[in-house]
């Protein structure tokens, strides 16, 4: 370990699926290892947690240096360690590095300013690095896998090289990055790629429709094999490299350890809602190509379905403003991919991580906790139509 002595964490983004995992891990550790936990995000605390170590800061880091090192300074001085959590998102991939950038590197330098006992910088990337949302993945992909030439499009690699450059400046502190695959988790408000609350959505939907459950993907999903990346199991990577020296200034991928195959996957979650999900038949005209493919765009089938939502939530419960939660347009990416975005998560292991989660079991656990928040109405009450 780093060290015996407690520690104090600075959380960013920790509105967002990420950020509120390592928040919910921190609380569960004991004082004598993290006396302080301080949580930042540009809006207000949609989630208040019960642990009084918890310290909410409200700070854009897109505002002038000046304006974040003087909202920080006070509060901040005791951190020893810093997550990076926060992303913008954009349905046009191209535009993501605008502020995604700048975004982080104005972090990097309000932290490196005014946290004087930092020792750990760890932050967030992802498949996309290896250009997952671009069909470039040679997959499984690891840490050290080249880097595409992406003509200043992938906002990871200008991430990941500023974290180093600002590290050398001192080196009085370490770094890690953790690259995860796509993210199941819970976020107690609107999240642009929370790919297991759109299929809850889903699945409700055509529940109250008494429609079947049928997958909008393509072929190439249905019977390919894909993974996932379990927002608290991700969590859980992040402190245990960022707290041990021998992982220090590492790159580590997540990945849950599992594979999941759509065509057996889909209808075992299906049946959650007690729903039936026919086998597709699959247009074989179209073939296989790296633009995406869907059977039908879910984005369009959702366009009239806000009243069936309502009817949903008037009977079983739930918030009638998630139907306006629901991130159609990604899904329809993330099923149309006519490529696998597996990542080897070998290196971990190597390094001593040893968790593994079933990937089904966390979508279930993912929903659950959805529920319980009165975000998602239960599928047992819903009986019978």
């Amino acid at each position: 370990m780093t060290s015996h002595q407690s520690k104090v964490a600075f959380v960013s983004g920790c509105n967002g699926i990420s950020g509120h995992a390592i928040v919910d891990h921190l609380v569960r550790q004991p004082e004598s290892e993290w006396s302080k936990i301080i949580v930042s995000s540009r809006t207000p605390l949609v989630h208040f947690w019960s642990d009084p170590r918890i310290q909410f800061v409200g700070v854009d880091f897109m505002w002038p240096h000046e304006r974040i090192v003087e909202r920080l300074a006070p509060v901040c001085s005791l951190v020893t360690h810093v997550y990076y959590t926060a992303y913008a998102h954009s349905k046009d991939f191209k535009s993501l590095p605008k502020i995604n950038v700048p975004l982080f590197q104005k972090f990097m330098d309000a932290i490196d300013a005014v946290f004087p006992k930092l020792q750990r910088v760890l932050a967030y990337t992802g498949g996309k690095y290896y250009g997952a949302h671009l069909g470039k993945l040679k997959a499984p992909a690891e840490e050290s896998s080249p880097r595409y030439i992406d003509d200043g499009d992938n906002f990871y690699y200008n991430q990941e090289d500023y974290l180093v450059e600002v590290q050398q400046r001192r080196k009085q502190w370490q770094y890690n990055v953790i690259r995860p695959t796509g993210i199941i988790g819970f976020t107690p408000h609107a999240n642009g790629m929370s790919e297991a609350l759109s299929i809850a959505v889903y699945f409700l939907l055509c529940r109250e429709l008494s429609s079947p459950a049928h997958f909008p993907g393509n072929e190439f999903l249905w019977e390919g094999v894909d993974d996932k990346s379990y927002a608290p199991s991700i969590a859980d990577l992040a402190v245990f490299a960022s707290t041990h020296d021998h992982c220090a200034n590492q790159i580590f991928n997540h990945a849950n350890g599992d594979v999941i195959v759509w065509k057996n996957f889909w209808p075992k979650i299906a049946q959650y809602y007690g729903l039936k999900a026919p086998i597709p038949k699959f247009d074989k005209a179209r073939g296989h190509s790296s633009n995406l493919i869907v059977e039908f765009d879910v984005q369009e089938w959702a366009r009239d379905k806000k009243p069936a939502w309502e009817q949903v939530v008037q009977k079983y419960g739930g918030r009638m403003d998630v139907f306006d939660w629901v991130s159609w347009d990604h899904w329809n990416w993330a099923l149309g991919r006519s490529w696998s975005t597996l990542l080897s998560v070998n290196k971990a292991r190597e390094y001593g991580w040893i968790r593994f989660d079933d990937t089904y079991k966390t979508w279930l656990d993912t929903w659950t906790v959805l529920e319980n928040a009165g975000i998602l109405p239960k599928p047992q009450p819903l009986g019978k139509k």
